[in-house]
C-alpha cells in the first residue's frame, strides 16, 4: 500500500501546525514534491528486506515513501519538535507501514550502532543537510558495518567531490575517504524548486555500494592521515605535502617510492589504494616517538 505523500501545501500547514520554520543552522530545506521523493526510493533500489536509515527526516516527505518500500525505517532526527511530530505523521498518512518506524530524536554525528541494532540498517536513504553531508556519510559508513549501500541527497558541489576520480579538479579528502568504503556513482540532480525554502544551487544524488577496504593489513586511520596531509597542500608535490606526516621531505620521499608512486607527483593523481600503499610503507618512527 503506497503511503499518502505530502505536497507543497500539507508540508506548510504542517509546518504551521508545529510552529517550526527551515533554518540555515540545520541545514534545513525540505522536500515537498511527491514525483522527487518517489524518484529517490525507485533510485536507492530497496529491496523488501532492507532496513533503511533516514538522516534529517524533516516533516516527513521521505520517510513516507520510504515505509512502504523497506522492512523497518530507522529516522534520525536532531529538531527535537520534528522528531516528536514525526511518528503521528506517518500514522496519518502510511497506515499499516506506520508501524515500520523508529524515530531517534539524535545527532547523527554520534549516533552509534548500539543505538540502531534492532533492525541494524542496511541502506541509507536520505535527504542530508546540506552543512553536515560529508561528515555524516563518513560517520556512519564507519560506525555501522550493517549499511550495504545507500543513496543520499546533497548539494550538487558536494555530490561531485563525492564522486570524482583522481586527476579531477573537485577530487580531494571526500572522494579518497567514500572510495575506502564504497563504490559511488552519481545517481542524478535535481532541482531547487522541490524544495522549501527555494535554495539557490541544484542538489545531486550519490549512490554507494559497501566494499572491502583497499587493504586490510593498514588501520583505516593511517590511511586517512595520508590523505589529510596530502590535499591540505594540494598544490605541493607528495614528497613536500607529507613532510610533516612522514619526519622530512626526504623520509616521504622514500615511503612514496616503496609505494611506488614518484615523489614529484600530487595528492589528486592518486587512487584510494595508492593512498594506502603509502600508508603501509610509513617510515618507523624514532625511539620514544608518538
Amino acid at each position: 500500500m503506497a503511503a499518502d505523500l505530502l505536497g507543497p501545501a500539507e508540508i506548510r500547514d504542517l509546518a504551521a501546525r508545529l510552529g517550526v520554520a527551515p533554518t540555515k543552522k540545520l541545514g534545513q530545506n525540505f522536500v515537498h514534491d511527491p514525483n522527487t521523493v518517489r524518484r529517490i526510493v525507485a533510485t536507492a533500489g530497496l529491496a523488501p528486506d532492507d532496513v533503511a536509515l533516514e538522516v534529517g527526516p524533516g516533516l516527513g516527505s521521505l520517510t513516507l515513501a520510504l515505509l512502504p518500500a523497506a522492512a523497518h525505517v530507522h529516522a534520525v532526527e536532531i529538531d527535537a519538535t520534528l522528531a516528536g511530530a514525526l511518528a503521528g505523521t506517518a500514522a496519518r498518512h502510511a497506515g499499516p507501514a506506520a508501524d515500520r518506524l523508529s524515530v531517534h530524536h539524535a545527532d547523527a554525528l554520534r549516533i552509534t550502532a548500539a543505538d540502531l541494532a534492532d533492525p541494524a540498517p542496511t541502506a541509507l536513504v536520505a535527504n542530508l543537510p546540506y552543512n553536515v553531508a560529508v561528515p555524516v556519510v563518513l560517520h556512519l559508513l564507519a560506525e555501522l558495518p550493517s549499511l550495504r549501500h545507500g543513496l543520499v541527497m546533497v548539494q550538487k558541489e558536494v555530490a561531485d567531490r563525492l564522486v570524482a576520480g583522481p586527476g579531477s579538479k573537485v577530487y580531494g579528502i571526500p572522494s579518497v575517504k567514500l572510495a575506502w568504503y564504497a563504490h559511488a556513482r552519481a545517481a542524478g540532480k535535481v532541482p531547487p524548486n522541490v524544495f522549501w525554502p527555494v535554495p539557490n544551487v541544484d542538489s545531486g544524488l550519490v549512490a554507494f555500494t559497501r566494499r572491502e577496504p583497499p587493504r586490510a593489513d593498514v588501520p583505516r586511520n593511517q590511511v586517512f592521515a595520508v590523505v589529510d596531509a596530502a590535499f591540505a597542500q594540494r598544490r605541493k608535490t607528495l614528497r613536500a605535502a607529507l613532510a610533516g606526516w612522514a619526519g622530512g621531505a626526504d623520509r616521504a620521499a622514500a615511503a612514496l617510492t616503496a609505494a611506488g608512486i614518484d615523489p614529484g607527483a600530487r595528492g589528486e593523481s592518486l587512487t584510494v589504494e595508492q593512498f594506502a600503499a603509502v600508508a603501509a610503507s610509513a617510515p618507523s618512527r624514532t625511539p620514544g616517538a608518538q
